[in-house]
């Protein structure tokens, strides 16, 4: 009869991997020598001799790069009942799964495989010189003369837009791909009006206000009590205070 390959394998997880986590160290060689001659000298000798020897003596960790798993560290003062730590104690795969904050419902970076950041990026947007600020550009070619041949033919390569990246409308080598219809999850299938149509609805959209703004009257009157001309917006950011100015001998 063929054997039962799931109760094999319950087998094998139940001696491999055991269910519940141990502070039982597998080394239990460690440390013989500082045994041996604890034990031969006697306790307060060999910590006598340990605190002239070793560099760092009340080092937890004996100065090793890798903690050791029964290392417990206290975390409080309390070193009888307070709380203490250790390496990788209970183990990662005794703990419960790591919970991974999702990104706006109904939105494309709510993909967990969705990684990318050029969609969102309007930090940097524009600033590739092959690629302006459109609306720039159009002003640009509106003060120049109309009726020259070389403006008529650079606007002409305005108006027909960017040649480079087309997507490839999802057809990939494997056959038609249909998981992001925008084609922005990956840079085969991204095309520049999918990407300005992402930065475009990720645009700031808040408008900041500089910090004398709710005392702007405030800050005009006092220029024109003492007949002194406003300045543009509020001073006094990089100024040394009065206490700074006292020379101290």
């Amino acid at each position: 009869a063929p054997a039962n390959p799931a109760a094999g394998a319950a087998a094998a997880s139940k001696v491999d991997a055991p269910s519940m986590p141990t502070d039982e160290t597998t080394m239990p060689w460690e440390g013989w020598i500082s045994s041996f001659l604890k034990d031969k000298m006697g306790a307060e000798k060999f910590e006598e001799i340990r605190r002239k020897v070793v560099y760092m003596p009340d080092d937890p960790h004996s100065l090793e790069q890798s903690p050791k798993p029964e290392t417990r560290i206290h975390l409080t003062d309390d070193k009888e009942a307070g709380p203490t730590a250790q390496f990788r104690y209970p183990s990662p795969g005794s703990q419960p799964p790591v919970d991974m904050p999702s990104e706006d419902k109904g939105t494309i970076y709510e993909d967990p495989y969705v990684t990318s950041h050029y969609t969102r990026d309007t930090a940097r947007r524009d600033q590739d010189p092959a690629f302006p600020n459109p609306e720039i550009e159009r002003l640009k070619l509106e003060l120049l003369p109309q009726d020259d041949p070389r403006v008529q033919e650079a606007k002409a390569i305005f108006e027909e837009g960017p040649k480079s990246s087309p997507g490839n409308k999802g057809m990939f080598a494997t056959g038609k791909s249909d998981f992001d219809p925008k084609g922005l999850r990956a840079t085969m299938s991204a095309s520049h009006e999918g990407l300005n149509e992402s930065l475009d609805a990720n645009m700031p959209d808040h408008l900041p206000y500089p910090d004398w703004w709710t005392k702007q009257d405030e800050i005009v009157a006092w220029y024109e009590e003492r007949g002194l001309p406003v300045p543009i917006g509020g001073t006094g950011w990089g100024l040394v205070p009065r206490e700074g100015r006292i020379a101290r001998w």
